[in-house]
């Protein structure tokens, strides 16, 4: 078509990696309670930190769990677009937990800076160790995924296993110097890197949730392009907007240069359609013949 659009030709509706999903869900849920004893028993303020953000990151896998199976069924009088969107609670829920524990980790680990407690760092570099094998394995399912919600488990995982990494440092640090201070540091790095991601992931869901354009998608060279087409004088009252950042709703009016009988606004629209493919998967197209005022009163 001659322009620069921003396609997005990853899309995938593929449902094949719900066990992948499944296997990493169950790995990451037995290691965070492992975890949370663990932190416990060895007084360690990072590894409690870190099995807060795995929690999370259980959640998240569960919820896409869940919605990959639930995305499956399609529309109903209650939900005319399906369920798709229901992903999007699933990301508003993690949120909010990782949130909240973030924000105890900080009220926990920041009085220990001035007050360090002895932690068993022994003890912390056995857990790390499991924690890079066990999140490494659920990595290895997950990395070569085709859904956009396995992807984002992915990259999930991978930030626990250098999360993991950087507490392994740390204890071999406190082990050799006794520096137990490392460890509530170690804890703030952790929750605010956690805090960072969990805002960006806001950022990225609330557009969506308020049906904002998507950001791929650029307005200007879709009015181009279907301006293009013969027939069409004419494109107002266009909107668009996302399910579920995957799937690509689009409704417009489209004024013609003539009156046409039905067979040719059937091969019109057919065009319309092919035009859109790469980055609407369900559009609505209305045609208004010259002459016809707008049906809504404010068309834009």
């Amino acid at each position: 078509m001659g322009h620069n659009h921003k396609h997005n030709h990853g899309y995938s509706h593929s449902h094949g990696g719900g066990g992948n999903i499944g296997i990493a869900f169950f790995l990451n849920l037995s290691f965070t309670i492992i975890e949370l004893f663990g932190g416990f028993f060895t007084n360690s303020i990072a590894i409690i930190s870190d099995a807060i953000h795995d929690f999370g990151d259980s959640l998240s896998l569960a919820l896409a769990w869940y919605f990959q199976k639930l995305s499956r069924k399609g529309s109903s009088p209650k939900y005319s677009y399906g369920y798709k969107r229901f992903s999007l609670l699933g990301a508003i829920i993690n949120a909010v937990v990782l949130i909240v524990g973030s924000i105890y980790i900080l009220s926990e680990a920041i009085p220990r800076l001035f007050s360090p407690q002895a932690t068993n760092s022994q003890g912390m570099f056995i857990l790390a160790i499991i924690g890079i094998i066990i999140n490494g394995l659920a990595v290895l399912r997950t990395r070569k995924a085709s859904s956009i919600n396995e992807r984002i488990v992915s990259l999930h995982l991978l930030e626990d296993v250098l999360g993991w990494v950087a507490v392994l440092i740390g204890s071999v640090i406190m082990n050799i110097t006794s520096l137990t201070i490392i460890d509530p540091i170690l804890s703030i790095v952790i929750a605010c890197f956690v805090l960072f991601n969990v805002f960006k992931n806001i950022k990225q869901t609330l557009p969506i949730l308020l049906q904002g354009t998507p950001t791929e998608i650029e307005q200007e060279h879709i009015i181009k392009d279907l301006k293009e087409i013969g027939s069409i004088a004419g494109i107002h009252d266009l909107h668009i907007w996302s399910l579920d950042e995957e799937y690509n709703v689009l409704t417009v009016h489209v004024t013609l240069k003539e009156s046409l009988p039905m067979e040719k606004l059937i091969e019109l629209k057919r065009k319309i359609r092919s035009t859109l493919k790469d980055e609407i998967q369900h559009a609505t197209i209305e045609f208004e013949m010259p002459g016809e005022e707008c049906a809504f009163e404010h068309c834009v």
